[in-house]
């Protein structure tokens, strides 16, 4: 044990201190630790599905536009013409330049090949596939976009066969000159 000098030097060094308060903090004095069954929260927090879903949707608005319909084929330029919206609902016939050669002036086709959408339809199966796609939904227009390397003549015989089954809307599709 300490001898009691040893205390009184003890009590001198603790004199020029604050005396520390005789009370002491209860720490679980009013909060009495129960043990229980927890409460389950049943809401959701939709904040995350709804930035994911804006997310999403912002990603198709701007890859939408950029999705070309039928095959894809080199369109004449033209300096003014009607622009129409793609709404989806036009039939595309798309006409294009199959091989080739350049001629003396131009390019010249070998052949050409008839697409409704994106399945291949020449002659007569041109004429079935259309009828089809206008038992689906009537009223429909008909869209031709011919490939600018091609004469006149199988871009007349498409338009010819299209007439043919009794479709009044058609369309010829064009790409419009950018001026630099």
């Amino acid at each position: 044990m300490a001898s009691s000098g040893e205390r009184t030097s003890w009590d001198e060094l603790m004199e020029g201190l604050p005396k520390p308060s005789k009370k002491r903090k209860k720490i679980h004095g009013r909060h009495k630790l129960s043990i229980g069954t927890a409460t389950i929260r049943s809401d959701i927090n939709v904040t995350p599905l709804v930035d994911v879903v804006l997310v999403l949707l912002i990603i198709f608005m701007v890859v939408t536009p950029l999705i070309t319909r039928g095959k894809p084929v080199q369109m004449p330029i033209t300096e003014h013409h009607d622009r129409k919206n793609d709404s989806g609902e036009q039939i595309v016939v798309s006409i294009t330049c199959d091989g080739g050669k350049m001629g003396p002036t131009r390019f010249e086709c070998a052949s050409f090949s008839t697409y409704v959408a994106t399945e291949q339809a020449n002659g007569d199966a041109l004429k079935e596939q259309l009828q089809q796609e206008m038992r689906k939904s009537p009223g429909r227009e008909v869209h031709i976009k011919a490939d600018k390397r091609l004469n006149w003549g199988p871009v007349r015989e498409t338009m010819q066969r299209i007439n043919e089954t009794g479709i009044p809307n058609v369309a010829l599709g064009s790409r419009e000159k950018v001026e630099e």
